[in-house]
């Protein structure tokens, strides 16, 4: 297994209390400003100390699924070279984010020809436990051959999606098997460009996952206790005939060898009083019951670029359902209609806000996301939720006039001579948003902290986020003050607690 190097530990925990309760809050009460999703999904919660407090991260973009934490007295300002370095560990390669219930964080991870579901101690970096399974997974496009989706926590047991498919449940405890299902044997699954790459998300007792399998099996529910199939939706059904807009073709006709595949993680909701769970597949996004799987509506939303995804999540406020897409696709506002189906089409713009897959966050009447399809022209962009129009956009440096680049790769003033610390550019970054702040975090490792403020950007302070190298494309994740992030090597904990 990987070496793991302990830097600091932060805090001692005196004792630990464990009270686990079903979540479905409305976070607006607690984050003013910030959109909520109604009746966000049951997820397990373990409270720490008084000494320590904050909330978990156990699943893809938080409890909320939308990036968003409740966490507060987190660091005004950060000292220089950064927030403190609790711990970092040697991992292998991957995508995926880590997830954090309690004092356990579990990351899943590649090295050799093993995918391997690791549980860390959350306050040391100690590796607990970990089951691995064989893989033989290339990704077509010459990236990372890891994991792609996040680990799902609960009290008792750990959910993981591999790049080949392999559905699997272990115990939290141990990391014993329980059950485990080959989606690519068990479901017609056309190649997808990057392997399997969508988070499934927990909706009760059943396990949501974006399959994409042929003819509709696009999204299907699987028991948690049993990992058996208890119903199938989304595919030739949803799509043979649907509107697409298109001049050259104004009705799809199914074909039967379409890629019914995502990268974007579904989305629960209640809208109107319904449960809504939003899928943004590859044809475009569908809204479907959880209970057996019948479809509310489905909205047409895809690239006539052959070779695109659709990866960032939709983002819910109130009635209405943002998506955003690169590849030229752009931004799409929708109202939803007590019926359960699609009341208007607020805004549609291919040009606005083209998220690669990052997921934006709504703030003060605007959609704040990162815009750009290739890493020169990402940029943090604002714009206008009720007219779709730009506000502003940076690319994370006020003025890059003199800036220029040495042979050995680093950026510097060449008025000053200046070396500057961190990657100038954001690039296609990720953020999260906690405490009144956006955490972001550049491709390069540049780590920044922004104010959540939709007049301007105003960058608080920056630094290059330790062993952070390029591509650093998974977004951070915070729980109980801790800061964690990961790139294709490392995992590191940052102290973000304001003690």
């Amino acid at each position: 297994m990987p070496g793991r190097r302990v830097a600091t530990i932060v805090v001692l925990i005196a004792a630990l209390a464990i009270t686990v309760q079903f979540l479905r809050s409305n976070q607006a009460d607690d984050a003013p400003g910030v959109a909520s999703v109604p009746d966000a999904v049951p997820a397990e919660i373990v409270v720490l100390a008084d000494d320590w407090p904050g909330e978990d991260w156990p699943c893809f973009l938080g409890l909320t699924h939308d990036g968003v934490s409740r966490e507060t007295e987190l660091l005004e300002s950060w000292p220089e070279g950064g927030p403190p370095l609790v711990w970092d560990a040697d991992v292998g390669t991957g995508y995926s984010a880590p997830s954090v219930l309690g004092n356990r964080l579990v990351l899943h991870h590649r090295i050799g020809d093993s995918e391997i579901v690791q549980c860390f101690d959350a306050n040391t970096g100690d590796a607990l436990w970990d089951y691995s399974y064989p893989t033989n997974f290339e990704d077509p496009y010459g990236y990372n051959n890891g994991p792609r989706c996040s680990p799902i926590l609960t009290a008792d047991h750990c959910f993981t999606l591999g790049a080949e498919g392999k559905l699997t449940c272990v115990t939290l405890e141990t990391g014993d098997l329980v059950w485990q299902r080959d989606l690519l044997t068990d479901f017609d699954i056309q190649e997808g460009f990057f392997g399997v790459g969508s988070t499934p998300i927990l909706e009760g007792d059943r396990l949501i996952v974006l399959v994409g399998g042929q003819p509709n099996s696009g999204v299907v529910a699987f028991s948690t206790a049993n990992g058996e199939t208890l119903w199938e939706s989304v595919g030739q059904e949803t799509w043979d005939g649907a509107e697409t807009g298109w001049t050259a073709e104004p009705n799809y006709e199914w074909q039967g060898d379409e890629m019914v595949v995502s990268y974007s993680s579904p989305v629960p909701a209640t809208i109107h009083g319904q449960r809504h769970i939003l899928c943004l597949m590859r044809q475009g996004l569908v809204s479907v019951d959880p209970a057996d799987g019948h479809e509310h509506f489905h909205y047409w939303f895809m690239s006539r670029t052959y070779e695109a995804v659709n990866a960032a999540c939709p983002v819910v406020v109130d009635d209405t359902v943002m998506i955003s897409a690169a590849y030229r696709v752009g931004s799409a506002c929708l109202r939803i209609g007590t019926d359960g189906g699609i009341n208007e089409v607020v805004w549609q713009n291919e040009r606005n806000l083209l998220t690669h897959w990052s997921t934006s966050h709504y703030l003060d009447g605007c959609y704040l996301g990162f815009s750009g399809r290739h890493e020169n022209e990402g940029a943090l962009t604002c714009i206008d939720a009720a007219t779709g129009d730009v506000k502003w956009s940076t690319n994370g440096y006020r003025d890059d006039s003199n800036l220029r680049q040495r042979p050995t790769g680093e950026v510097y003033d060449a008025v000053t001579g200046e070396t500057l610390a961190a990657w100038p550019f954001y690039g296609r970054g990720s953020a999260i948003l906690a405490d009144g702040k956006f955490i972001v975090l550049g491709e390069h490792g540049t780590l920044a902290l922004v104010a959540a403020d939709t007049s301007e950007w105003k960058e608080l302070a920056r630094c290059a986020a330790p062993r952070m190298q390029y591509p650093s494309w998974t977004a951070p994740v915070l729980s109980h003050g801790r800061l964690y992030l990961r790139c294709e090597d490392a995992l590191v904990c940052l102290n973000l607690r304001n003690l």
